[in-house]
């Protein structure tokens, strides 16, 4: 019944976000249309970890993992990983790659998708309220590392895509090595993997064809700074400067 509750939880928050998106774009002069195609992937991410979370494959995933990886295996790198799609949102340009948004909007971008993917995840992980492999407690479903480092990875794509198709899909490599050291880590199951990143697609999709605040502008004669920063705790997450010069 669970598994049932968070496969229509998500599903929904999923094509709610699409049909949300759509009518703010409506409103966008020669705005790439957003296209319910494009969520087959997260959606299909998401229902397969719910599909998978407390079951006996799951449980065996993880037990193959842990002999294959060790008991005593244990990297610091998940903490960072999820980090470097943001890097290199901003570093593109310097490579000679146009961006699809200047430096101030990327960071809007940047902090929206981030705070909606971070509560997202920890409003499930308190309503699903999995245990996680290593029993260190109950906020195993989904992986919010892994759904972070997707949902930046997917930003990365939409922001560079038109102009080096290579450059923009790198930053899921980083994704994917995010969720295979949270189950390296014995952190989390398959399933929470699978979940976080189906969530983080989503994310990063919704986020960058809705574009918050792209209209605005911060002044012509005024210098801007703006860049994302990672928060590493109880929490992963990340903060944001913007000065005016």
């Amino acid at each position: 019944m669970k598994t049932k509750f968070v496969i229509l939880f998500l599903s929904a928050s999923v094509f709610i976000g699409n049909a949300q998106s759509k009518d703010s774009l409506s409103l966008i002069k020669n705005q790439d249309k957003i296209s319910y195609k494009k969520f087959i992937v997260p959606v299909t991410l998401i229902t397969a970890g719910a599909l998978l979370l407390s079951t006996n494959l799951n449980r065996d995933l993880q037990s193959n993992a842990n002999h294959f990886f060790g008991k005593n295996f244990h990297t610091n790198g998940d903490n960072f990983s999820p980090f470097v799609p943001i890097v290199q949102i901003y570093l593109g340009k310097s490579l000679g790659f146009k961006p699809k948004n200047d430096i101030q909007h990327q960071t809007i971008n940047l902090v929206f998708a981030n705070a909606i993917v971070g509560t997202v995840i920890s409003v499930l992980k308190r309503a699903v309220g999995e245990e996680r492999p290593d029993q260190s407690n109950r906020f195993s479903f989904p992986s919010g590392h892994t759904a972070i480092a997707f949902t930046n990875a997917s930003l990365l794509f939409y922001e560079y895509k038109d102009s080096n198709l290579w450059y923009a899909s790198s930053g899921f490599l980083f994704a994917a090595a995010t969720g295979a050291l949270r189950i390296a880590n014995n952190k989390h199951y398959t399933s929470d993997v699978l979940a976080g990143a189906g969530i983080g697609m989503a994310t990063g999709l919704i986020v960058s064809y809705w574009n918050p605040f792209q209209s605005m502008h911060f002044g012509k004669n005024k210098k801007t700074t703006a860049f994302v920063y990672p928060e590493i705790g109880n929490q992963i997450g990340v903060g944001a400067i913007v000065k005016l010069n």
